[in-house]
């Protein structure tokens, strides 16, 4: 049967939910149990899906063109106290191979919106840490203008303009922070915490070892500066170590130790501005990107799989994946405004 063969309503909405869950096979067997069939082909599975999918797409590019034409999508009734954004890249296989890197391996761009309740803005125990509320998600293979215009409207779909505080959550990636910076004013754009101490502890191993004492000693103490602002005493410490092993040499491979710690020393320089942790903590915002992380395996789960090898059909169940895992009913509300059988 061709894509545009016409569902029931009921029918396409569980197509697309066992779609947006798991593999097209998988997905086909399980449809052919529901609905009682023998012999339902995954690759008409793959041709519904897709086909619907791309009607989410196309609306979702719409609303792009809506905006930037002057008209906003609608805001939440309640304003936001803490909006918080925030940005990934997952990853899959394409069909063919890159020219220049001769791999299969793409990235995907992931954005998570969520909404927060400020902690009490103390570091004991027994305070009040910053508590998620919702989170909804956009996923794209486009660039990173196509996504960033995409990450804007959704933004404004919960209560960018609203919201009391907006800030950005990131690992500093290449193309994260100059996003944020092009599409939003914001009131930080924060590199999380679990990727900075990460680094921290990536600079002990190369310049002690890893599992060594010095190693632990070093880490523990510098990690402890980060924690509490000292970004300067952090970059001194690493550039003293890279300064005893020396300045990388040509020959020195990726992971050598003298070209990690180089390569920190410009990791914390550039981002310091964006890891004044105890200023962030005082204000009650969260510091880790947890959440960020959480939604970027939620999307590698349906399409990272080492045998899914995706071409255009990635777009449109990235869009049914995106509007499966909302936490805002956008799926309920989709499907039930739903006109029946359109193609």
């Amino acid at each position: 049967m061709p894509s545009e063969a016409p569902l029931t309503p009921r029918a396409a909405e569980r197509l697309s939910r066992e779609a947006a869950v798991q593999g097209f096979e998988n997905a086909a067997r399980a449809l052919a149990i529901d609905w009682c069939m023998e012999g339902l082909d995954k690759k008409q599975v793959e041709r519904w899906s897709e086909a619907l999918g791309r009607t989410i797409v196309r609306q979702r590019d719409a609303e792009v063109v809506a905006y930037r034409e002057g008209r906003r999508p609608c805001c939440p009734a309640n304003e936001p106290q803490l909006l918080v954004i925030g940005m990934d890249g997952g990853r899959y296989q394409g069909r063919e191979k890159d020219p220049e890197t001769q791999s299969r391996w793409r990235e995907d761009k992931v954005l998570n919106v969520t909404t927060y309740v400020l902690g009490d803005g103390s570091d004991t125990p027994e305070g009040r840490k910053p508590e998620p509320l919702i989170s909804t998600y956009v996923a794209t293979s486009r660039d990173c203008r196509g996504f960033g215009h995409m990450a804007r409207v959704e933004a404004e779909r919960r209560g960018l303009r609203q919201a009391e505080h907006v800030i950005g959550m990131g690992d500093g990636g290449n193309w994260i922070d100059p996003t944020m910076e092009r599409e939003f004013r914001l009131e930080a754009r924060i590199i999380d915490w679990c990727h900075s101490s990460e680094h921290v502890w990536e600079c002990a191993k190369a310049a002690y070892g890893a599992g060594t004492p010095q190693a632990a000693i070093w880490g523990e103490g510098t990690e402890a500066l980060l924690w509490d602002g000292r970004v300067d005493e952090v970059i001194a410490a690493i550039s003293k170590e890279s300064q005893r092993l020396g300045m990388p040499l040509e020959s020195d491979p990726p992971q050598h130790a003298r070209r990690l710690l180089s390569q920190n020393v410009g990791y914390f320089t550039k981002n310091k501005g964006h890891m004044n942790y105890p200023e962030y903590r005082r204000k009650g915002w969260p510091i880790g990107s947890g959440v960020t992380e959480a939604a970027v395996k939620q999307f590698n789960k349906r399409v990272k799989g080492t045998e899914q090898f995706w071409g255009d059909g990635i777009e449109p169940i990235l869009a049914l994946r995106a509007t499966w895992i909302g936490q805002d009913q956008r799926w309920e509300r989709y499907w039930a405004n739903r006109p029946a059988y359109v193609k």
